[in-house]
């Protein structure tokens, strides 16, 4: 019932274009019969020599306002998910599973195989004529009865999933995606999503400026046409993609069925324990110009880790015995490779880092990371926070020497009434003040903070192009300079980042004068270590002092732990 509904639906969508076809060609049509007329002597006279003047003016008019918008649907490009390509030399055994997996679902098999940096996995049809010549099948190889069908979609799957799940687990999810590529080759399912695409990037082209103004007011009538025409297609374009998800589904019912219900509760681990990687782990470091090149790798410690502190899972031993299977990460030649690869791809993707490695822009290993990103994370935040105090003309109160020392800051944010000259407009950002305005003596120092890492992080380099020698059609969303295309995390308050920045001074005096070390936590990010085990106390009595000026709490941690507060710190 799937197949056919969505067949049903993809002819009503291009009967839409049949539609609007016979709507440009009336007038032509209407012409032709009036000349038609006149030539053999049965329409004559004035009113039917206006009536062709006006008429074969109108289908001009039209016919090639036709053309140009059947013209802007063929030439424009099509989005495409920007993916790390899989050549077959790179991963037989991967294509050889998915051959596999096809060939039992009686189905073709996709035309290509590509990552993702993200935990999802679909077919990309990828044969508009823009992105190149489509490839064909021979006679008969479609299973449609047209002898030159377009070539199957590319498979697109998640990268985490390689890392995480095993060789059984992954054939199973990708079973019913690559039961999609079925209906992808009929004939009219493939037409109609071809006519839809083509709707959908000519609304784009339309819509991007930088262009003259008759070029802006051509596209701008090809825009209107074509949203005209994709707002009627909308309803049938939905139902058709629902009918092949249906038909998919349950053709690859009879594959690793049973597998593939246990499979899925390992596509949720994997997605938490990668947005919880991205957001903790590799944000920081992205922050400060390095990406880390393992990123996949890191999925797999987190969730090891992860299972480390689960009690249930620690007692459930499938959680570990799962691990010593194969991993599908071992259907790649070069795993190392591909993962650093997907990992710059994240941070594009993620954060709007450059298209290459550069000095302000370099991969970090995980063994470097404590002292690469963290210690150098905590050594910026401490320096920027001085900063501002020294742009406050905050001095230390006990009267000792004015330097970057943590009984400073204490001493200043404890204090139980204290007045800040109020800062000048040209450090403050009124924008990101506004938020932060709550009536207490820490809105200057907060507001400021905030400003101030405003600006550096609006001076960071973003990507501008795509990558140099990147001819394939991935590098379509890099053109438009929309990124990054997916914000990790909401902008931070005056106030989180005031307490992310004492919290960072006082990690840099427990390393300088306590013997402490820069450590990662897999699940949690930066973290301190002291003799050799996570601090996980710290954080609610920096709490205390930024939010209730209480710094009792956060002595006593001090004094247990013997950090000497009033020893200057080591600033990057």
């Amino acid at each position: 019932m799937g197949a056919q509904s969505a067949r049903s639906r993809a002819l009503a969508v291009l009967r839409i274009r049949s539609r609007a076809t016979a709507v440009a060609l009336l007038p032509a049509a209407a012409s032709v019969v009036l000349l038609a007329g006149g030539s053999t002597g049965h329409l004559t006279g004035g009113g039917w020599d206006v009536a062709r003047g006006v008429v074969s003016a109108i289908a001009l008019v039209v016919l090639l306002a036709a053309a140009a918008v059947a013209l802007v649907v063929a030439r424009a490009r099509p989005a495409v998910s920007p993916t790390i390509p899989i050549a077959e030399k790179t991963a037989p055994d991967l294509y050889r599973l998915v051959r596999d997996l096809a060939d039992r679902l009686d189905v073709p098999a996709p035309s290509a195989i590509a990552l993702t940096p993200d935990c999802d996995s679909w077919l990309e049809d990828r044969t508009h004529p823009a992105h190149g010549p489509p490839a064909r099948r021979g006679p008969g190889e479609s299973g449609s009865g047209d002898p030159k069908a377009p070539v199957a979609p590319v498979l697109v799957i998640g990268s985490p999933f390689l890392w995480w799940m095993r060789v059984g687990e992954l054939r199973a999810i990708l079973a019913p995606v690559v039961a999609g590529t079925g209906p992808s080759a009929h004939p009219d399912i493939a037409a109609a999503r071809r006519f839809i695409r083509g709707l959908d990037a000519a609304v784009a082209v339309s819509s991007s400026g930088s262009r003259g103004p008759v070029a802006r007011a051509v596209l701008g009538g090809v825009g209107r046409v074509a949203r005209l025409m994709l707002t009627g297609c909308r309803v049938h374009a939905a139902e058709m993609e629902r009918g092949v998800a249906a038909a998919a589904a349950e053709r690859a019912q009879a594959v690793d069925y049973g597998l593939r219900i246990v499979a899925q509760e390992q596509v949720g681990l994997a997605y938490a324990g990668w947005d919880r990687l991205l957001t903790r782990v590799a944000l920081p470091a992205w922050r400060m110009g390095r990406w880390p090149a393992r990123l996949d790798a890191g999925v797999v410690a987190a969730l090891t880790e992860l299972s480390r502190r689960d009690r249930l899972a620690a007692q459930d031993g499938s959680f570990a015995s799962r691990l010593g299977e194969r991993p599908a990460c071992d259907l790649l030649e070069e795993p190392g490779t591909v993962d650093e690869a997907a990992s710059l791809l994240a941070a594009r993707l993620f954060h709007g880092g450059p298209a290459e490695r550069g000095p302000d822009w370099a991969p970090v290993d995980w063994q470097e990371y404590p002292d690469e990103v963290v210690d150098r994370k905590w050594r910026a935040d401490a320096a920027r926070l001085h900063r501002v105090l020294d742009s406050l003309g905050v001095r230390d109160p006990s009267g000792g020497p004015q330097g970057p020392t943590l009984s400073r800051v204490l001493d200043h944010l404890a204090a139980p009434t204290f007045h800040m000259p109020a800062p000048s407009a040209e450090k403050l950002d009124e924008t990101v003040v506004g938020a932060d305005r709550d009536g207490t003596p820490l809105d200057a120092l907060s507001a400021t903070l905030a400003a101030e890492v405003a600006r550096e992080e609006s001076a960071r380099p973003v990507s501008s192009g795509p990558p140099a020698g990147q001819g394939s059609p991935d590098g379509a969303l890099w053109d438009e300079g929309a990124l990054p295309l997916f914000p990790l995390q909401p902008p931070r308050s005056g106030r989180e980042l005031l307490a992310d920045h004492v919290t960072a001074m006082v990690c840099c005096a427990a390393v300088d004068t306590a013997g402490a070390a820069p450590g990662l936590d897999w699940l949690d990010g930066p973290s301190l270590l002291v003799d050799g085990e996570r601090t996980a106390d710290l954080s609610p009595r920096v709490l205390s002092l930024v939010e209730d000026g209480d710094v009792e709490p956060l002595k006593d941690w001090l004094a247990r732990r013997g950090v000497r507060a009033e020893k200057p710190v080591r600033l990057v």
